[in-house]
């Protein structure tokens, strides 16, 4: 009687793994294309976050060494050596001099990738509740999710920003970006002024570190000593020391404002009724769906505002920007810098 179950047992046990091996070479869905996919999506990204610091190193004008390539993707010489030859394999870069520049089609396609990194983090900081120092590292996954025709719809749906939050410019759909300008901190001297128009957001723990000393693009400093263990400068009317690997991470262009940076930078809670400033810009601290209602009402740098109106609990007050009067809680204003020339100029 057994003996009648072992051609059923061989039939189906022949059934499952005709069931399984169909599971696992499924094209597209079995378990064989997911694998190769994930292994495939690694490289991509490899590749991609290549591209991305190739293209820094030429924007900023420096020499990009493959042990500073390697460094930077966290992958090892063998590994580096197989990506370089697998992305002059493809034409999207060549060796000149012992290291490697990108070709026009490399260039091209670092572009589109740093266009989707600046957007989602444009997207990350006006839109949702993300912490500041999240935003670099959430990008860097997110900017190799994304279709050409997703990040247009996504760039659209925020108003089509030309920079990110850390004051980087964001590259056109097109490819277009402008050149780069300023100079790092950390070559400051003794008596130099400037304003902060970026700050790298990477590594990330480095960043994290400069958003604690509350710098932010936009700030004004005023360089009280330099040598080549620290730098210190007035800014917000606090003095501040950065050792220089940290100061090198922070980009400013040249001033000639002296006070600005000396004098506590004021808030746009201390504008009283009939006065007006400029504002500066949007404390750091100050993220999600509030502050992008507040950028499209036209607080952003360089814009006039005035206090026009005081609500009979003092809270909130109506400013006047951009022809239109809003009323914005003192919590908010707090949030604000801005710059008062009126007090500036009886200083």
């Amino acid at each position: 009687m057994a003996n009648h179950f072992y051609p059923i047992i061989s039939i189906l046990i022949f059934v499952l793994l005709i069931l399984f091996l169909c599971w696992v070479f499924r094209p597209q869905k079995g378990l064989w294309a997911k694998l190769k996919k994930t292994g495939t999506d690694s490289q991509r990204v490899l590749l991609e976050d290549a591209l991305k610091y190739l293209y820094d190193c030429e924007y900023k004008g420096t020499v990009c060494e493959p042990e500073n390539l390697s460094d930077n993707l966290g992958i090892s010489k063998e590994k580096l050596n197989k990506l370089l030859k697998r992305l002059q394999s493809m034409e999207l870069t060549s060796p000149v001099n012992g290291t490697y520049i990108l070709t026009e089609t490399g260039r091209s396609y670092a572009l589109r990738v740093i266009r989707v990194h600046r957007v989602w983090e444009r997207y990350l900081a006006d839109e949702t509740g993300l912490p500041h120092t999240k935003w670099h590292t959430q990008a860097d996954y997110l900017e190799h999710t994304l279709s050409d025709e997703d990040v247009e719809k996504l760039a659209a749906s925020i108003g089509n920003p030309a920079f990110d939050p850390h004051g980087d410019p964001i590259p056109s759909a097109s490819g277009e970006l402008p050149g780069h300008k300023g100079r790092p901190l950390n070559e400051l001297k003794e008596g130099d002024m400037a304003r902060i128009i970026h700050i790298e957001d990477e590594p990330v723990e480095v960043y994290q570190q400069l958003a604690m000393e509350g710098l932010y693009p936009g700030l004004q400093i005023y360089v009280l000593k330099s040598d080549k263990d620290h730098i210190t400068f007035a800014a917000d009317g606090e003095e501040r020391t950065l050792i220089p690997q940290f100061a090198k991470q922070v980009t400013v262009e040249m001033s000639t404002d002296k006070n600005v940076a000396s004098a506590k930078q004021e808030r746009l809670s201390s504008l009283k009724v009939g006065e007006k400033a400029e504002v500066v810009g949007i404390s750091l601290n100050f993220q999600g769906q509030q502050r992008r209602r507040l950028m499209d009402l036209g607080i952003v740098p360089g814009q006039q505002i005035s206090a026009i109106i005081q609500s009979a609990s003092g809270d909130p007050i109506g400013y006047r920007v951009m022809g239109t009067t809003i009323g914005i809680r003192k919590n908010q204003a707090d949030q604000i810098f801005i710059r008062n020339k009126e007090k500036e100029r009886f200083r």
